[in-house]
Parts: structure tokens; C-alpha cells; sequence
């Protein structure tokens, strides 16, 4: 997949076009993504003991993982700070690494 736990990404489709957040779940076998501060939806929820007031409680929902893309961190790519594609470079040792198709510099997760 083209993208990975905790990847700064931005929404090119939906409702939530434009944003921009961090993956904090991703979903294989759905093929979809959830994204830290997007897509928020409320649960609501009956009172029990954990929980003595009840009410509604906002959470992160999934999003379909092909309208989301990796954010290049280059300063000095032409599309700085937006999503873009990626390609895979293998290196003389066999790894594999994901770069952007504009600059060619590394995509990496953020701790």
C-alpha cells in the first residue's frame, strides 16, 4: 500500500478534501485508513459504569485509502506540503523504499 502508520496525509476526495492529518490506523483488508482530527463522527453512548453520564463522544472514522495521499516533507519539491504520488526504489541491498515522483526524496512516517 502506498501508505503507512503514522504518515502525514492529505484527503484529495470527499468531504474531507483539503485536510490534512496523521494515519493512526490502517485498515488492509478493507483497504481504508484512519486519519488523526478527520472524518470525525459522534457514538453515542447509553450510561454504564465506566461511563456514568452517557452522551456523545467524537471519534475518527475510516476513510477509503485511494483518496488519501502521502504529503512530501521537501521544502524543496514543487508540490511542498500537498499530496503526491510515490514509486518505489529498491536499493543495491534488495530494500525497498517508497519516494516521491516529483523530487525523488524519501517518504517517511512520523513519530
Amino acid at each position: 500500500m502506498h501508505v503507512r502508520m503514522n504518515d502525514l496525509v492529505a484527503v484529495m476526495a470527499g468531504n474531507e478534501a483539503g485536510k490534512t492529518g496523521k494515519v493512526i490506523r490502517v485498515l488492509t483488508d478493507k483497504k481504508r485508513v484512519m486519519i488523526k482530527g478527520v472524518n470525525l463522527v459522534y457514538k453515542h453512548s447509553k450510561p454504564s459504569q465506566k461511563n456514568p453520564q452517557g452522551g456523545r463522544i467524537e471519534k475518527e472514522a475510516s476513510i477509503a485509502i485511494a483518496n488519501v495521499l502521502p504529503v512530501c516533507q521537501n521544502k524543496s519539491c514543487k508540490k511542498g506540503n500537498k499530496g503526491v504520488r510515490t514509486r518505489k526504489k529498491i536499493l543495491e541491498n534488495g530494500a525497498k523504499l517508497r519516494v516521491c515522483a516529483y523530487c525523488d526524496s524519501e517518504i517517511m512516517a512520523t513519530e
